[in-house]
């Protein structure tokens, strides 16, 4: 038994027709941990069909889940459910992106490559931190 079926089988013993959005966020590997993805959708950066949602919030198939991370903004449609975590290789078959939503993303990381705004090289020396320091006071 490949790993695929084995992965599709056990979503299919649980019977698993709806999946809490915190859950199904951390198994397509949106988010490290579940932890994390139940912040993120407190904090207002996912949304379900449109609207604002809790984590506990069921998802179900067909649904739009659209969710920023840093500078990139996702839409997808849920197109398989699970509570498991799984393989990276297999991510795929729980949602699709929009096209619009990958060429957006696309564009936004261009724009942020040939902008070239790094960080700095390196941390500032001492010297560097007291002129930091005189700056700030001059604008505050």
């Amino acid at each position: 038994m490949t790993e695929t079926e084995r992965y599709g089988e056990d979503e299919k013993k649980n019977g698993s027709d709806r999946v809490r959005l915190d859950k199904w966020l951390w198994a397509a590997r949106f988010y490290k941990t579940r932890a994390v993805a139940a912040e993120a959708v407190h904090g207002g950066h996912v949304q379900v069909n449109g609207t604002r949602a809790k984590p506990s919030r069921t998802l179900q198939l067909g649904d739009q889940v659209s969710l920023r991370k840093g500078p990139y903004e996702y839409v997808v449609h849920v197109c398989g459910l699970s509570g498991r975590r799984g393989p990276a290789s297999l991510v795929g078959q729980l949602y699709e992106e929009t096209p619009e939503s990958r060429q957006a993303r696309e564009q936004v990381s261009r724009e942020r490559r040939e902008s070239g705004t790094g960080g700095p090289v390196q941390r500032p020396d001492k010297r560097g931190r007291r002129q930091i320091v005189r700056f700030m006071r001059r604008q505050g």
